[in-house]
């Protein structure tokens, strides 16, 4: 890291940052949080931050469960009494219609919410129901489905189904 006294690059050592001319430097560094990813999050996709959006956005990226309006409403509506679930509604169909959240529809019926917009794939286990993220190994577009090329994309979902590693012990 840089440090500011003697114009050097420093190396790390346990809690200090040590410039090259024995100086110690005592530096935090910062770790930003959540609600600054969840502001930073909603700006870049032009949103104005506001107390409902940034807790929502917040919520979905602390909770990888991929939750539903019932979950997030009810998780954040005692910290929020002015928060009705119209909003988180509102709020979570306008995110998702801009990319700054990905909507699933994993179940008939039932619409789930992921603050992870990375490429990745889902994983829904049939006995317990859980929905486990997964990581993607190269690029979702070198999957090769016939006559694709025809047709013009705008957004690629993986969904599997089975057992998950717990399930399959019972």
């Amino acid at each position: 890291f840089f440090c500011f006294f003697s114009k050097k690059i420093c190396q790390l050592r346990k809690s200090f940052y040590f410039c090259n001319e024995n100086k110690i430097v005592i530096i935090t560094k910062k770790r930003v949080s959540m609600r600054e990813k969840a502001i930073q999050r909603l700006t870049e996709y032009g949103f104005r931050p506001s107390l409902q959006r940034i807790a929502i956005v917040e919520y979905l990226l602390t909770h990888s469960t991929h939750p539903v309006v019932d979950t997030i409403f009810n998780e954040l509506s005692s910290s929020i009494p002015t928060l009705s679930k119209t909003t988180v509604y509102n709020t979570l169909k306008m995110l998702a219609e801009k990319g700054a959240i990905l909507q699933l529809n994993i179940e008939n019926n039932v619409t789930r919410y992921d603050g992870d917009i990375k490429p990745h794939a889902h994983f829904k286990c049939n006995q317990c129901g859980k929905i486990i993220d997964l990581e993607i190994q190269g690029e979702m577009k070198n999957l090769s489905i016939k006559e694709i090329e025809k047709y013009k994309i705008f957004e690629q979902y993986y969904i599997i189904k089975g057992l998950c590693p717990f399930c399959q012990e019972k």
